[in-house]
């Protein structure tokens, strides 16, 4: 798509850290740490070390990555049961403890992006069709779209679980592109994973639009280069065209 001097004919948005925002994960697992490191018998730095390592390697690797967030309550309790391992700690019912814990502070803490439903009315109203494509668990994906009740702003809405693939395959934009009836160069797709939301959706000829939520900006040297980067979906409404 030519610049963003004009409104595309649809956008296709990601769900979480985009549509939704949440606590930073590392701020989640530092408030489990403090609360559980007397009980694992450790200080609160090597617990959280040794958990982020674990998170770290778990999400590391694209394949990991799949199995992981369509088994979420699973992987979080793996991540814990490899931290305290690693510490020389086998104990599986307090490692999942660990991970419930952290999962229902994450979760517990999802909330609508500022003014998300005032934006995607906004694009709707001007005859822009949406999509939400999301990866992820259809029980859990959907259950935070029941949630914060965001089922009605979108013409098609695409859940990696029940889809059967998810982003960055290219048939993901594809098939969401052809339900909502346009071409790659008559979309754009916002989202926060550089890998899976910008670098799939330009494989495919889509605009992308990056929402660096965390303001730290591109990573050095990063080989994906997003069309636009925004801080978050209120921006898109600052450019020529979005208002």
């Amino acid at each position: 798509m030519e610049g963003t001097g004009s409104l595309p004919k649809a956008i296709l948005f990601d769900l979480d850290s985009t549509i939704l925002e949440y606590d930073d994960p590392e701020e989640c697992w530092l408030a489990v740490c403090r609360e559980f490191a007397p009980e694992v018998g450790v200080a609160v730095e090597s617990l959280l070390r040794a958990i982020v390592a674990a998170r770290d390697w778990q999400w590391g690797d694209s394949e990991r990555h799949r199995q992981a967030r369509l088994t979420l309550i699973e992987t979080r309790r793996r991540i814990a049961e490899s931290a305290l391992s690693s510490l020389g700690i086998e104990n599986m019912a307090l490692a999942h403890t660990l991970g419930d814990t952290y999962a229902r502070m994450r979760d517990g803490g999802a909330r609508l992006a500022p003014r998300a439903a005032d934006i995607l009315v906004h694009f709707r109203s001007r005859g822009v069709r949406l999509g939400l494509v999301t990866n992820g668990a259809s029980e859990l994906q959907r259950a935070k779209i029941g949630r914060f009740g965001l089922a009605g702003y979108f013409h098609h809405i695409q859940v990696e679980g029940e889809f059967g693939a998810g982003k960055p395959d290219d048939s993901v934009f594809r098939h969401a592109l052809s339900r909502l009836g346009v071409g790659a160069d008559e979309a754009w797709m916002v989202g926060d994973d550089l890998d899976r939301d910008i670098a799939g959706a330009q494989g495919v000829g889509i605009y992308a639009v990056w929402v660096d939520w965390r303001g730290h900006g591109l990573p050095p040297g990063s080989p994906v280069q997003p069309d636009r980067i925004v801080r978050g979906i209120t921006d898109l409404l600052q450019e020529p065209g979005g208002v």
